[in-house]
């Protein structure tokens, strides 16, 4: 007996027959159900056993659930639900994922059976790759005399930047370092026009006053006198504000002075 046909229910005969979505169809029956378009095996889409084209295909919506108080109430039932069937589950399997270990006299020497195969083994491969990371510098004449050399060469560059940091430096010794907060600055050079040469500073006639200087001093032209604290300077004779000339008796030097190093006696 023929089947019916999924759409107009009459017989459907072999040679016409369309084996789809659980029924029979007619070759001509088996279309879009809103277009009517003549569908094959390869270019249906079926919803609901019911063959559709693919521009016709119903699309699947979601619809949004109100927030209700209903809605949370069954959530929150949900919830506790939840909880509890795990809670439940957690105490029927508590224990039977591990056991206890007693610590035994027997356990107690498996450990430390254990330890020292790990250390034997530890230091066996030590003894293995002892020596491939790095490679050992004979200590011969030569690379003593190498390291000699370097050793002379930052000493000298040492000394020459102390040198010159002394020499720049006019900071007092560290005995005198609490007055050096009181130190007043160095005044200031004379002024000549550009290309004018500095006349040489002229030695006063004698008997000048004697003063004594109140800080160290470090002599930055040819024309100055360097000074140590407690100096006597014989001969002192303002040239102006800022400077003094006299004698140093401790080097006999005579010259230019800062007037705010030194003060009368």
């Amino acid at each position: 007996m023929n089947p019916p046909c999924g759409r107009c229910n009459k017989p459907v005969y072999p040679t016409e027959k369309i084996n789809c979505l659980d029924k029979y169809w007619h070759k001509g029956c088996f279309s879009c159900e809103v277009c009517k378009m003549a569908l094959s095996m390869t270019t249906y889409k079926g919803f609901e056993k019911k063959p559709y084209c693919s521009m016709h295909y119903p699309k699947t919506s979601f619809t949004i659930v109100t927030d209700t108080p209903e809605n949370l109430r069954l959530k929150q039932q949900s919830m506790l639900n939840s909880q509890a069937l795990y809670k439940e589950d957690f105490e029927k399997n508590k224990g039977k994922g591990f056991s206890v270990v007693a610590d035994t006299p027997e356990m107690q020497r498996v450990k430390k059976t254990q330890d020292q195969i790990s250390h034997a083994l530890y230091k066996e491969d030590f003894e293995k790759n002892k020596g491939k990371g790095f490679s050992v510098v004979v200590d011969t004449p030569e690379m003593q005399r190498v390291k000699k050399t370097q050793d002379q060469i930052s000493n000298i560059k040492y000394h020459e930047e102390f040198e010159k940091s002394r020499i720049r430096s006019d900071a007092p010794p560290p005995e005198n370092r609490q007055e050096d907060e009181m130190q007043p600055p160095n005044p200031p050079r004379f002024s000549q026009p550009v290309g004018q040469m500095r006349p040489a500073a002229v030695a006063p006639s004698g008997g000048g006053k004697r003063y004594q200087a109140m800080y160290s001093y470090a002599a930055a032209e040819a024309d100055e006198v360097s000074l140590q604290e407690g100096d006597l300077i014989l001969d002192v004779e303002q040239i102006d504000d800022g400077w003094v000339f006299g004698c140093n008796q401790r080097t006999g030097q005579r010259g230019l002075l800062p007037a705010n190093y030194v003060r009368p006696v």
